[in-house]
């Protein structure tokens, strides 16, 4: 990276996995000379608190790890606890850098450039809001799960020749899961439903004969 001024002192580069993460900082000293430090550690919360240990007691003012599938989250998240600047970056971009030496490892390309500004990283929210944001995807995906089993009843039902959506509103209502749970039971069509229900289907059939009004009996 010949030409270009460093914009940071003290950084370091960490190469994610899902049980193995290699760490590699460089420090620029007071006369211009640069120390490398490489370190593994594994992937137990353990070893990423003794990572996240060892960048505080080295000064690390910033760290780039790229977005490898989930394994970086726990590491960010230790990172941010020990008040370290952490960035994640996107793989892709890292890959097209040029300027990269064959023989050098990926923890280490990951320091170079951040010691350059040479990284762009991505938004990644405070921890209420990513805390937030998983109970809702959890709940959208709990109400999906939910629509899906009604639809696979009401599916089932007309199949069986059970036209039970056309006596009730709601196929996931009280009096629709009471019919079900009759005809699970081997209960009689007829004793199923309620009056309010029984007077609907057979108005649909047209088989209802509703008592005469204002009929004066002698």
């Amino acid at each position: 990276m010949e030409g270009l001024q460093p914009l940071h002192r003290r950084v370091a580069g960490i190469d994610v996995h899902r049980m193995l993460h290699v760490v590699t900082i460089l420090i620029e000293l007071p006369d211009g000379s640069m120390q490398r430090h490489s370190r593994e550690f594994g992937g137990f919360k353990r070893d990423c608190r003794a990572l996240a240990d060892w960048l505080v007691e080295q000064r690390i003012e910033l760290v780039v790890m790229e977005s490898t599938g989930i394994y970086w989250k726990s590491v960010h998240a230790h990172l941010e606890r020990a008040g370290i600047l952490a960035w994640v970056v996107n793989a892709h971009f890292i890959k097209h850098v040029p300027g990269r030496k064959t023989d050098m490892a990926d923890s280490e390309w990951l320091a170079v450039l951040a010691r350059f500004g040479l990284v762009r990283a991505s938004f990644i929210p405070p921890q209420d809001l990513r805390e937030l944001r998983l109970v809702s995807r959890y709940r959208r995906k709990l109400t999906a799960m939910c629509a899906s089993e009604i639809n696979r009843l009401h599916k089932i039902l007309d199949d069986a020749g059970i036209k039970l959506g056309a006596v009730v509103s709601d196929i996931h209502g009280v009096s629709a899961r009471a019919m079900v749970k009759g005809l699970i039971e081997g209960r009689e069509c007829g004793d199923l439903a309620g009056p309010g229900a029984r007077c609907a289907q057979a108005q649909a059939r047209g088989a209802v004969t509703l008592p005469p009004k204002n009929v004066v009996h002698s």
